[in-house]
């Protein structure tokens, strides 16, 4: 019972200190008395106080606070406030996250001050407060909102509404009056923007601002996904008039200005339901016996002007968004499916990098500059997959029709050609050091409503990789091309592997038997990529490319060149896809100006145009995987109580997380669901282990399991352990 008693009063004590500190550093030119300060934590009783005068002459006494006169408080000038961004975890806890300190800042939920997720605050860190090795800290200030617009379910009441946000992160609900919920209706899903949030009001007041739709149908979801991280699904009207006004057409003046390679053989290469062709490349045989290799990317910037409604559009969007079942496309389609698309038999305006290149794929020249072309064909990667793989003619003639065959003999040897140049520039990029992710990608087949009804994996072959090398390479010429002029300019960066993380990552891959050489740069290289090479095709493959894709830096944008790792290369950008990234766009624009001698540009303006594009294609990906969450979910909502082999993937304390092998769909297995012991969760072994069994669930495990429950507003897949 003594016990007991001293835990609590060490609590309190621990408490009322924290609230002595925030009133006085909130009130940093002011000083109060006990009864002053007594008021503001709402202590009344007797005791209270005398608690409460006890601790303020301690903290005097050990120069925590300041006495100004007989009685007086006030807080100690001192260095504990900071800058960061909030992070409110999936389990109601916060943290602020400063750049400057080593660790993050706990924030407890009463101490958050209105503050919500991603909000740039001023904190106060409390001294010598800890929770478990995190410093704690209060909210002071909200510096800035990272968004006032968010995705939420209508809750009518008899005269006004709450708005329920689906994001886990927003803990609380938004108030919208009678006269702000503009024709929505109880259970609908909508974008509520947050007006005003006051005084000591639990909940923000908010204003419908539109109807997404009901949870749970395709179309609202997809809106809703885009929406909750702010990304646009339809133009404005004056964009879109802006666009079909401009003048599309090819005219000898502006032929006149570039290098005219209409005549030389060329085409694409392209998924089979692609829209827009940004790529194209040419080939010729030289007369000294070379080949002379063209990468053609569309001429966005001609198009696209600086200063005009359609560039500050394109910058604002900065990246297309690839949902399952829908393109939201940085420019509006007259460009990106028409004007700028190198469709086959249309003249078209491009940007090229030319090489002469000899049968070795060694690079003898390069020129850089603005071109005319005119594609040829237009290749499916299937079908350049096949002549490829073709041994003779004569297996083009067996597989195909007179007119086929025809085409496609033409192009035979000049694709066998690329392919073997690919593979040669792929190998000397591995032996350089560069690192081969090839994970795998899901994909769905849809119905004619966009439903799912069945699930593959998209493979990366020959024809793939032979565009992707020669796109590789005209990015690694650009960039080497500017930087030698030591101009400002977008640079594609990735930043060398946290050895923390590597650690981590040779921790969990050590259970299936794999490890990784820490020893230097081109060790570590060399096991990563024999360790992506070894898992090919067995059961651990994704839950591996996974985890070494995490233990890897994120590559970003930025006008301070640092290189790229994974590629390899010491000098990389973005000059290949204009169509669908901004920061090629504003390559493009450099380019020509450097070409044509000009001055560098500021690099702080183009610094935080890099930042902008980097944070929108973060936005995007995690949009585009939230869609693959709620396809898998619809996908699965038909496979009900069926049994599926599976590998946990992922283990916590609430539950391991398992991945479906034959179609990769992810879901829950609850710790309280697994009946035949108490569970608990062993952070060092990544598994739950049986109290009384001493059963292991562990990362890696194969596992069967039943889908019990799909949710698709959640977009989440709940499973029951059945072997």
């Amino acid at each position: 019972m003594t016990k007991r008693k001293k835990k609590i009063t060490k609590v309190k004590k621990h408490e009322l200190t924290k609230g002595i500190f925030s009133v006085l550093e909130t009130h940093q030119n002011e000083s109060f008395n006990y009864k002053q300060i007594a008021a503001k934590l709402n202590i009344s009783d007797a005791s209270g106080r005398d608690i409460l005068i006890k601790r303020l002459v301690q903290l005097k006494e050990k120069k925590k606070i300041l006495e100004v006169e007989r009685g007086k408080y006030k807080a100690l000038p001192n260095q504990n406030y900071y800058t960061g961004v909030v992070d409110i975890t999936s389990r109601g806890n916060a943290y602020v996250v400063v750049d400057e300190l080593d660790t993050d800042v706990f924030v407890p939920s009463n101490m958050l001050n209105k503050a919500l997720y991603g909000d740039l605050v001023e904190v106060y860190i409390f001294p010598r407060f800890r929770k478990g090795n995190k410093l704690e800290g209060e909210v002071t200030k909200i510096i800035e909102r990272k968004k006032m617009r968010f995705v939420g379910v209508v809750q009518m009441q008899k005269n006004f509404a709450f708005v329920l946000p689906t994001d886990h992160r927003m803990y609380t609900d938004i108030f919208v009056s009678k006269n702000d919920i503009n024709g929505a209706e109880n259970g609908d899903k909508v974008i509520v923007r947050i007006e005003k949030w006051e005084g000591k009001s639990n909940s923000p007041f908010g204003v419908i601002e539109q109807i997404l739709g009901k949870p749970g149908e395709q179309t609202t979801e997809m809106h809703s996904i885009l929406a909750e991280y702010g990304l646009p699904y339809a133009f404005a009207e004056e964009v879109e008039a802006f666009a079909k006004q401009l003048d599309t057409s090819i005219t000898s003046e502006e032929i006149a200005k570039r290098r005219d390679m209409r005549n030389i053989l060329t085409f694409t290469i392209d998924p089979k339901d692609a829209k827009d062709f940004d790529d194209a490349l040419s080939f010729q045989i030289l007369e000294n016996g070379n080949y002379e290799i063209g990468v053609h990317i569309a001429d966005v910037s001609h198009y696209v002007q600086e200063g005009t409604i359609l560039d500050e559009e394109a910058y604002n969007r900065a990246t297309s968004v690839y949902l399952v079942d829908r393109v939201v496309p940085m420019l509006p389609e007259v460009l990106s499916n028409f004007a700028c698309s190198l469709r086959p038999n249309e003249e078209k305006y491009t940007f090229s990098a030319v090489f002469e290149m000899n049968k070795k794929a060694e690079i003898l020249n390069t020129w850089i500059g603005r071109t005319v072309i005119k594609s040829d064909h237009r290749f499916t990667y299937e079908e350049a997959q096949e002549i490829i793989e073709a041994n003779s003619e004569q297996d083009l003639a067996n597989s195909t029709d007179d007119e086929q065959t025809i085409r496609y003999t033409l192009y035979a040897n000049v694709l066998k050609t690329f392919n073997d140049l690919a593979k040669k520039l792929r190998a000397k990029r591995m032996r350089l050091g560069a690192i081969s992710f090839d994970k795998i990608e899901v994909k769905f087949d849809l119905d004619e409503n966009d439903n799912p009804t069945g699930v593959y994996f998209k493979e990366s072959k020959d024809a793939n990789k032979l565009i992707e090398e020669f796109m590789l390479l005209a990015n690694r010429k650009v960039a080497e091309f500017v930087a030698k002029q030591k101009k400002t300019f977008v640079y594609r960066v990735h930043d060398e592997p946290d050895d923390e993380k590597l650690m981590q990552l040779n921790g969990v891959i050590s259970r299936f038997g794999y490890g990784i050489n820490m020893k230097d740069r081109k060790t570590i290289t060399h096991s990563l990529n024999s360790l992506l090479e070894e898992v090919k095709g067995k059961k651990e493959q994704n839950l591996v490319d996974t985890l070494a894709i995490r233990s890897m830096a994120k590559a970003s944008y930025s006008t301070e060149n640092i290189g790229h790792y994974g590629l390899a290369f010491d000098f990389y950008t973005h000059f290949t896809s204009p169509i669908r990234r901004y920061p090629d766009v504003m390559v493009h624009r450099l380019l020509q100006k450097y070409l044509d001698n000009q001055p560098s540009e500021k690099q702080e303006v183009y610094e935080t145009k890099c930042k902008y594009s980097s944070q929108m294609e973060n936005l995007a990906a995690s949009a585009e995987r939230d869609s693959i969450k709620y396809m898998q979910v619809k996908y699965m909502e038909n496979h009900k109580n069926q049994h599926f082999k599976g590998v946990i993937s992922g283990v916590t304390e609430w539950g391991i997380y398992v991945e479906i092998v034959e179609n990769k769909c992810e879901g829950l297995v609850r710790t309280r669901d697994i009946k035949d012991d108490y569970y608990i969760f062993d952070e060092k072994q990544y598994a739950l282990v049986g109290e009384v069994t001493k059963n292991v669930y562990q990362l890696g495990d194969e596992v069967v399991v039943r889908v019990k429950n799909t949710d698709l507003i959640k977009k989440q897949l709940d499973f029951e352990l059945v072997g």
